[in-house]
């Protein structure tokens, strides 16, 4: 097929002629721009390509290309813009309470189509560009003067894991690409490039990311050790643990249900499905097989050659408490150098509040259009401090959530002089959410968490009647106020604790440690090693003080308690477990949608969700305890013994209503939600004729 497509057209702007880069990533490590000219706005390709710092330079402009999670800036790609979203919003842990961005207008109310542009862009987030750029660096390699063999190998192999990388970006939610496997000029008259199948376009990424492995010309960690080597200067770029890790989780990924499978999503019986552009066409369990090997091969060689471990309170200089488990959970995602990042991208910019174009905190505060609010159903995923599951009927019954024993978040205790209060849940739960009682600040020196309590009960003040209201002739009100934090009744927390303590540009974990003990759990489970499975499990909740998962019995979605000795040798169990695991482990980060999809869990995509009203109780005149609504100042503190917060509350669920997604109430296996497993392509792009072939159902 001949075509004149906006891919190629996209890609050539890249570099032809006259080029430059600007980069949405951190000076020192990616470039702030292309280079630094020596005359005039641009620099010819044989200027570039003549000079060993400026190939290097054009090296790391092309990382500046890469994906990056949280909004920034509308210049750096679509996937980027405060307008877009995040992917988990679409999944049952978290909803967005604004109308104006992309999740509200195309996603929540079922209308996005083929002439949208869904949350990442297929056109317009550097995909291409990055794709082209590493092919035009590693073609012009072998004649760079002043490079020596190591220098060319190593930056050949990391162009290869940034053109896997992307590719894998637009595969986890397309299915089969075209692929590209060199760099057009942009000036060929006539193109063929059609659309490949999931075969072979995972084939495509992994081969890429094998060459750059054997090739041996990556560095396993950047350990700090020599200048060559340090974190400060180098974090972000590939590493064969990186490569290792991102050819592992693009297996796992192809073997998952979507598309290893006997039937495709949509029916087997659409076009993309015949030609096996969104599924295998069978299914095949070498594929899960070959996944644990990847798995396998990467913890092989950590135990060779270390340096990448969990963080430990200790290791942070905490303490084995709750706040020591969540300062130790918070510095391996959020400390630039920790030793459980595997791969990252970041911006040029701190989290200052209010400031910059990195707008996390910015437009989380009111009016909070990036509002990213947790679900009562993703809270109770966090289990209890001892690693006992959450279930509300079951704690509600034995008084574990009202009541004098009552201690949903926190267990306080009278002591002489005061109160001791203790966090009940899975440390997690504090870093990935802000739920009643939560302190707000962190010690700038330590981290330790102090300052005032988020007050989320009604009329607290933080929550006030974001949730809900009191008229004492109507009883309670529900409000569920938009673009308004705590609409939900919970906040979200990662990515926007208070960072300055860090004093780090803000970064993306794009690869973790954390991930890859779970993944390989996943592996283990999908290859009948239950018992293995569960260890890797364990190995990630220790870090929290959790104990491990198969001390425990579970609960069905009918609430109906599962003795451990059952449900630990039932495979489909442990994965749904291994799957909670992950979401309470990875919240933010896409991996629960993109778990969402590759499991085809339709029932997250359309089972009504709910948030949570607290109310705060205090005795009444005959000692008996009734809810209050007053502000927790004056004679109601007073009134407490002047408590430094208030200690007893109620809590009763609701149903979200001003989110209410299209799909809500839908058979979760009906194509008209089967289809959401994958995004449109572009409709411009079909109409080129090149064999773009749209996706099922759109």
């Amino acid at each position: 097929m001949k075509i004149q497509s906006r891919i190629i057209i996209a890609l050539a702007t890249v570099l032809v002629g006259t080029f430059a880069f600007t980069s949405c990533t951190d000076k020192v490590a990616f470039g702030d721009s292309f280079l630094d000219k020596a005359s005039g706005n641009s620099v010819t390709e044989d200027t570039v390509f003549n000079s060993a710092t400026y190939t290097e330079q054009y090296l790391n402009s092309i990382y500046a290309l890469q994906y990056y999670g949280l909004p920034y800036n509308n210049n750096c790609g679509n996937s980027v813009s405060p307008w877009t979203g995040k992917f988990d919003q679409l999944t049952d842990c978290w909803v967005m309470h604004w109308n104006n961005n992309t999740i509200y207008n195309a996603y929540y109310s079922g209308t996005l189509d083929a002439t949208q542009t869904p949350l990442l862009s297929y056109t317009n987030d550097n995909v291409w560009q990055a794709v082209r750029a590493g092919w035009k660096l590693i073609s012009h390699l072998p004649t760079v003067p002043g490079l020596s063999a190591e220098q060319k190998a190593s930056m050949k192999a990391q162009a290869q894991c940034l053109i896997a990388a992307r590719y894998f970006d637009l595969f986890a939610v397309y299915g089969g690409l075209p692929l590209v496997d060199h760099a057009y000029s942009g000036t060929e008259g006539t193109y063929t490039l059609p659309r490949a199948s999931v075969d072979s376009t995972v084939n495509f990424m992994v081969n890429l990311l094998d060459s750059a492995i054997d090739s041996k010309a990556l560095r396993w960690a950047y350990d700090g050790n020599t200048t060559e080597t340090d974190s400060t200067n180098n974090i972000g770029r590939w590493t064969e643990a990186g490569a290792m890790a991102l050819k592992a989780k693009i297996l796992t990924f192809a073997a998952s249900p979507l598309f290893n499978s006997a039937q495709g999503y949509y029916g087997g019986t659409s076009e993309a499905e015949k030609q096996h552009l969104v599924w295998y066409g069978n299914y095949d369990p070498a594929r899960w097989q070959r996944a644990l090997k990847a798995c396998q091969d990467f913890f092989n060689e950590l135990g060779a050659k270390g340096w990448y471990h969990l963080t430990t309170p200790e290791e942070v200089g905490c303490k084995k408490d709750p706040d020591g488990y969540r300062q130790a959970y918070r510095k391996g995602y959020a400390f630039q150098g920790s030793h459980e990042i595997i791969h990252s991208t970041r911006v040029l910019t701190v989290d200052a509040f209010k400031s910059g174009t990195y707008t996390w905190h910015q437009w989380l505060d009111n009016p909070a259009r990036q509002n990213c609010l947790p679900t009562e159903e993703y809270i109770e995923m966090f289990p209890w401090s001892s690693g006992k599951p959450f279930n509300w009927k079951a704690d509600l019954a034995a008084g574990n959530i009202e009541g004098a024993n009552g201690h949903l978040f926190y267990r306080y205790k009278a002591v002489r002089g005061g109160v001791v209060k203790t966090a009940q849940r899975d440390p997690r739960l504090y870093e990935e959410c802000i739920v009643n009682g939560q302190q707000k600040s962190l010690d700038w020196t330590s981290g330790k968490s102090n300052g005032d309590i988020y007050e989320l009960w009604v009329g607290g003040n933080d929550a006030s009647n974001h949730v809900a209201s009191h008229s004492d002739s109507l009883g309670t009100i529900l409000q569920e106020q938009l673009t308004a934090r705590y609409a939900t009744g919970y906040d979200q927390n990662k990515y926007y604790m208070n960072q300055d303590y860090l004093r780090k540009y803000c970064q993306w974990v794009y690869l973790s440690l954390d991930e890859m003990y779970l993944m390989y759990a996943e592996c283990l489970a999908q290859t009948g090693n239950l018992s293995g499975a569960l260890e890797q499990v364990n190995v990630v909740r220790r870090r929290v003080g959790l104990a491990n998962i198969e001390n425990f019995p579970i609960y069905d979605a009918n609430d109906k308690q599962i003795p451990a000795a059952t449900w630990t040798a039932n495979k489909d169990d442990v994965i749904n477990e291994i799957l909670r695991e992950r979401a309470c482990e990875l919240g933010l980060s896409n991996n629960h949608y993109y778990d969402m999809i590759r499991y085809k869990k339709g029932e997250w995509m359309t089972t009504q969700l709910h948030g949570i009203i607290t109310y705060r109780m205090q005795r009444n005149s005959k000692g008996q305890w009734v809810r209050n609504y007053n502000a927790w100042i004056g004679p109601d503190k007073d009134a407490n013994g002047a408590a430094s917060e208030p200690t007893r509350f109620e809590y009763e669920k609701f149903e979200i209503q001003n989110r209410r997604h299209a799909l809500w109430g839908m058979d979760p296996n009906s194509p008209e939600v089967t289809r959401w497993y994958l995004w449109p392509f572009p409709q411009s792009e079909i109409n080129k004729g090149y064999g773009l072939v749209q996706n099922p159902g759109w």
